[in-house]
């Protein structure tokens, strides 16, 4: 049968890619956003190539553990099984220093990046558990190899944070007939990367380097979907953007310039 996979956060950028492709790929998927109009809007776009069969939507803020719990709850009503849950909502904040950064925009970032996969990852394994297994991923971004950079240090630390959880959680649940796992998607060119940069000089600034290692939605889901529907590891970390891919696409920049961020 047909995997059930739950994405959070899939009504725009990696998530909703992710979702065309394992419907593309056969998959039963049940997306979620914050908004039912967001929900309504990713779901009338999808139906029109995969109809509505195989797909199901449900609005959702990942910082509210009552909301996942339904998200659950309902994608398991509608399929009858969670095979695999995706926890990749996550919100970023424009690159200031930590002093200048707005504390409700703080906040939001963390409950979103980090409490919202924490509260994501205690559904979803509760669920499994009692199904009899499954598998869950979280999704990785800049701070999870310890890398540092001025104006990241929320975002940074809430994605660091994730990579701990998730090999901690790993541990936990050893026993318990769940894979888990990290998605390293590299850099991707949605609004979550673009929301970033809030002035035009550091965008323009930016791009030169985010043109050389980037990529497209399209170019990336497709690998990850893959890579997510062959795993059968627990603890598998599965990355776009290798340290060997970056060496390369460095070397090559000059003789083969690329385009993405334009």
């Amino acid at each position: 049968m047909a995997k059930s996979i739950v994405i959070t956060g899939s009504t725009r950028g990696i998530g909703l890619g992710l979702a065309n492709e394992l419907l593309k790929r056969g998959c039963r998927v049940t997306i979620s956003g914050r908004t039912q109009l967001s929900v309504d809007k990713a779901l009338a776009s999808l139906a029109e190539q995969y109809g509505l069969e195989r797909l199901y939507g449900e609005p959702c803020d990942v910082s509210d553990h009552a909301q996942l719990t339904a998200l659950w709850n309902k994608a398991f009503e509608r399929f009858g099984k969670i095979d695999i849950w995706i926890n990749n909502a996550g919100v970023s904040i424009s690159r200031k220093a930590l002093w200048e950064q707005d504390m409700e925009a703080v906040r939001d970032l963390i409950n979103t990046n980090l409490v919202g996969v924490i509260y994501g990852s205690q559904v979803a394994l509760r669920g499994m558990i009692k199904q009899g297994g499954g598998a869950i991923y979280n999704m990785e971004g800049f701070g999870s190899n310890g890398m540092t950079s001025a104006g990241m240090t929320a975002y940074g630390a809430s994605k660091s944070a994730v990579t701990y959880l998730t090999r901690s959680l790993q541990k936990d649940s050893k026993d318990k007939n769940v894979l888990v796992g990290l998605l390293s998607p590299g850099i991707v060119d949605t609004d979550l990367l673009r929301g970033d940069y809030d002035e035009p000089e550091k965008w323009a600034k930016a791009k030169r380097t985010l043109n050389i290692l980037g990529d497209k939605v399209e170019t990336v889901t497709p690998y990850l979907a893959d890579k997510i529907l062959a795993n059968t590891k627990d603890g598998a970390r599965i990355s776009w953007l290798t340290p060997g891919k970056v060496a390369m696409r460095f070397a090559t920049a000059r003789i083969r310039p690329r385009k993405i961020m334009d």
